[in-house]
């Protein structure tokens, strides 16, 4: 047995370093200068705004959709018909908020690279479509969005040219969303359609201003970025949140989960970069479009630049006491969008490969020398077994891991369950792994809470 373990283990570190050259090509297939070029175009199409014209082919929303519509069709075409391009809508009225001035569809432009083994597992990668200026219902005057947020709708069309060469067993989706100014309206139209159809999401990366590396402060950081995530999933049940009170986790949900995955391949991958884990939901009291899929339980997270620059961000376009207002191309670094597009491929790739999770991880050793683990195994013949990490209750990271062969329970011997966290993930025989784990149900053996 231990040695079947241990040529398991090899095997998956084998073929893991084989992984590692193939995220390392898909970073170097990413271009700035193609990023640089779509970014050019969505800002000449004068605005964006969510109720701007949808008629004309050189200036407004509707431009701007067709126009990224026909570059997945491009990208389709290239592929063999690897993708699955199509619009989504949602419908909204002005009596939804004073951001809606008139009835309108809100739509999304959607490209859907299928699975080969796990169709219905998704992983979703999204920019915005939409741009605003100083007022966020003026939809006639010029709002470029250069940054905000064209770098991250560029970021999502460059991910879908480079991943498209390739194929994963789970589904990619490249989306691009419409109302993000007004309310957030597209990624609650698109997370409703997703639980509609009974989507299995993995994570959600909204990319939302990938492209500005000078803070208003004065900042100039064209290596360090954000990824804020929530700590637990706000549908999580009254018996879940009570268990939390008194065995831990509350800094455990998916979405934390998919921001340390991120983190991870990024120092692994991307060592010139600093990923910064920012324990919130979003920015202070703002939002974006990864909200509306948190709000539906699903894991997801907003990846951003560092150091916002306020004067180039819902601005119209003036000088003011010196001051050049407006959010124009010659606010974006085109390289620095360029790495955190390659950030969001890596990830895309990288659970795009991954295993299915380990169900119903269940966990005992209060009052014990020894921390116990039982789960169910998930119907996925490409698992070779399952690798447990865990932490100090005071790190923000997964400080240590084992393998342990394909198993579905397990004792770590002298072990305080005291002073840790614990999670679990699934490793394929590819070496991929899943998201961890947290486990939420406990192992019952009369233990009583005093």
């Amino acid at each position: 047995m231990k040695k079947t373990t241990f040529l398991l283990l090899m095997l998956s570190t084998s073929l893991w370093a084989q992984t590692d050259e193939k995220l390392f090509k898909i970073v170097s297939e990413i271009s700035s200068k193609r990023i640089e070029n779509d970014i050019k175009t969505l800002v000449n199409f004068g605005t964006r705004n969510t109720f701007s014209d949808t008629i004309s082919n050189k200036r407004g929303i509707g431009a701007a959709r067709r126009w990224i519509k026909n570059e997945f069709d491009k990208i389709d075409k290239e592929c063999q018909n690897c993708l699955d391009v199509f619009y989504q809508k949602y419908f909204v009225t002005t009596n939804v908020g004073e951001r809606v001035p008139k009835d309108s569809w809100i739509v999304n432009v959607v490209a859907i690279q299928k699975g080969t083994k796990y169709p219905n597992r998704y992983i979703i990668m999204s920019g915005d479509i939409d741009s605003r200026n100083s007022d966020p219902i003026d939809y006639t005057n010029d709002a470029p969005g250069a940054n905000d947020n064209a770098s991250g709708m560029a970021g999502t069309i460059e991910a879908a040219r480079v991943l498209s060469k390739y194929q994963f067993e789970n589904s990619i989706v490249y989306l691009g969303l419409s109302g993000e100014e007004q309310g957030l309206f597209g990624g609650k139209g698109f997370a409703q359609y997703a639980a509609k159809n009974n989507w299995e999401i993995i994570g959600v990366l909204n990319n939302d201003m990938i492209g500005n590396i000078e803070g208003v402060d004065g900042t100039i950081d064209n290596r360090t970025f954000r990824i804020f995530s929530e700590p637990t999933p706000i549908t999580e049940t009254e018996k879940e949140r009570n268990n939390r009170r008194f065995f831990g986790g509350e800094v455990d949900g998916n979405s934390r989960q998919l921001a340390r995955y991120i983190h991870k391949l990024t120092t692994l991958y991307l060592p010139e970069l600093n990923p910064m884990m920012v324990y919130r939901l979003d920015r202070f009291g703002r939002g974006g479009h990864h909200r509306p899929f948190n709000d539906l339980g699903f894991a997801g997270v907003r990846i951003m630049e560092a150091h916002e620059n306020y004067n180039r961000q819902h601005q119209n376009i003036r000088k003011e006491n010196g001051i050049e207002y407006g959010d124009v191309i010659s606010g974006v670094n085109f390289d620095y969008a360029k790495k955190l597009t390659a950030v969001n491929a890596i990830t895309l790739a990288a659970l795009g490969h991954a295993p299915k999770e380990p169900e119903k991880l269940q966990i005992g050793g209060a009052v014990e020398p020894n921390v116990r683990f039982r789960w169910t195994k998930p119907d996925d013949d490409s698992i070779v077994g399952y690798k447990l990490y865990w932490r100090l209750t005071t790190s923000p990271q997964w400080e240590n891991s084992r393998f342990l062969g394909d198993v579905d329970s397990y004792d770590l011997k002298e072990f305080s369950i005291d002073n840790y966290f614990f999670g679990l993930a699934s490793v394929s025989k590819n070496g991929h792994e899943s998201l961890i784990v947290f486990p939420k149900e406990l192992i019952r053996t009369g233990f009583k809470r005093n």
